[in-house]
């Protein structure tokens, strides 16, 4: 396999694959957490400023109540925060990676072969996808349901 080879069935690949998953992963979990912090601002608000004679405003307010525990548990079950982290932490480690190899910096001004450098990646994949396993078979321990339609394999 020569060097374009590689960058392109794999390497850009799982570039591209990290890097959307990073991005929506970042995506939801700003979208959820800024959700989270605007309603849950709104309940003392509104418990202060509105008369809660009614049962109506009691039953907003209550309402409003349980969105934020169920924003906070979506949050909590699909770990957003933690995937946007990981995904882009091993984004930048294979960017980093090939910038050195394709520079000849670093690791590869002593040992600059195309080998060296595909098992350098292949170790970053593999820690990832160790990574991943991991928090596969926790999330099964605690019984997180949508651990139960996976096939085995991690996401890339």
């Amino acid at each position: 396999m020569t060097q374009e080879e590689y960058f392109e069935q794999r390497l850009n690949n799982q570039l591209d694959w990290y890097n959307k998953k990073s991005s929506y992963n970042k995506k939801m979990f700003m979208r959820l957490k800024g959700a989270e912090i605007g309603l849950a601002l709104l309940i003392p608000f509104l418990t202060g400023c509105v008369p809660m004679e009614t049962i109506w405003a009691k039953l907003f307010v209550g309402v409003l109540g349980v969105v934020v525990a169920g924003i906070a548990s979506i949050l909590s079950l699909y770990k957003y925060h933690e995937n946007w982290i990981e995904y882009r932490g091993a984004t930048e480690a294979l960017n980093y990676e090939k910038f050195l190899y394709l520079t000849g910096s670093g690791y590869y001004m002593e040992n600059n072969t195309l080998r060296a450098f595909v098992e350098r990646v292949e170790g970053i994949l593999s820690k990832e996808n160790s990574r991943w396993s991991q928090n596969n078979v926790t999330q099964k321990k605690e019984g997180h349901p949508e651990c139960k339609y996976n096939s085995g394999k991690a996401p890339h």
